[in-house]
């Protein structure tokens, strides 16, 4: 069973253009341990910072919650994690449609079923996703919708903005990673299957990086359908969810588990630096 390590590093720097004299944050950046996924080390560092305190939030993601009480022109955050990525040896079957509409599922993943205002799916998706309604599982249905969906849009930065909703992707034929999850999540909760959004890391190489070899990464989105067990699906790249794929956190939408939120006091933001870097140690 192959397996691969990682050591990422995800630096925010914001830059105010003045004072700010007080600032309160929520931070979600650091992976989930689960089958598959081993956080060995992590830590979160933060300059300034008066008092943090970490939780796990209702839909299971590692918040760190904290707050900077000195008064400061730049708010400098840094967070590490070294991560073990292995194969799963045995993938979920695929299951029937009455699976996904048994009245105790529908109850149960209510929340993966139910529409948000950001995945609410346009008309003519809609008719797309209920097109392929017949297919002879959920499983089937999701894989033809990426692609049907895939086709019909671009991947382009800067065209949407993070507070996109899905008819806002639909009317403008194209997005980025959160936009094509948002999409497609609607689509498939329109026909009755549960999905929900998964926030993690992906290197921004085509290939396997190299052990030793540091290379830029990016925040990245995609999604998981319910089909008897949860199967991952990547609307962006329409390839398959892998061992670089580091899963951070999971939720209805991309306000669930957005990695960065909060307020301050002062003026407005006039700068925001990201940098994230994979190192592949294993």
């Amino acid at each position: 069973m192959s397996s691969r390590r990682h050591r990422i590093v995800h630096r925010t720097t914001m830059r105010y253009a003045g004072e700010v004299t007080a600032a309160h944050n929520e931070l979600r950046m650091i992976p989930v341990s689960e089958p598959g996924q081993a956080t060995l080390e992590a830590r979160v560092r933060v300059r300034p910072l008066t008092w943090s305190h970490v939780y796990e939030d209702h839909w299971g993601t590692q918040v760190m919650a904290m707050e900077s009480q000195a008064p400061h022109e730049e708010l400098e955050i840094e967070a590490t994690s070294t991560v073990e990525r292995s194969e799963l040896p045995v993938e979920a079957a695929a299951t029937g449609w009455d699976a996904v509409r048994e009245e105790e599922t529908v109850d149960r993943l209510s929340e993966y079923l139910a529409q948000t205002g950001r995945t609410e799916p346009p008309a003519e998706v809609l008719a797309i996703a209920e097109s392929l309604a017949d297919e002879p599982t959920p499983r089937a249905a999701a894989l033809a919708l990426v692609q049907r969906l895939h086709e019909e849009l671009t991947y382009e930065r800067g065209i949407t903005g993070w507070q996109a909703t899905a008819a806002d992707v639909w009317e403008r034929r194209g997005g980025v990673c959160q936009d094509f999850a948002h999409l497609t999540l609607g689509a498939l909760r329109a026909i009755g299957v549960p999905a929900r959004y998964v926030s993690g890391y992906l290197t921004a190489e085509d290939t396997v990086v190299e052990r030793g070899a540091t290379v830029a990464a990016r925040n990245h989105a995609w999604i998981e359908l319910w089909d008897g067990g949860w199967h991952p699906l990547d609307p962006t790249n329409l390839s398959p969810v892998g061992l670089d794929h580091v899963v951070i956190g999971r939720g209805r939408d991309y306000d669930d588990v957005s990695p960065f939120r909060g307020m301050f006091v002062g003026p407005e933001v006039s700068e925001l630096d990201i940098e994230i870097t994979y190192t592949r140690i294993g």
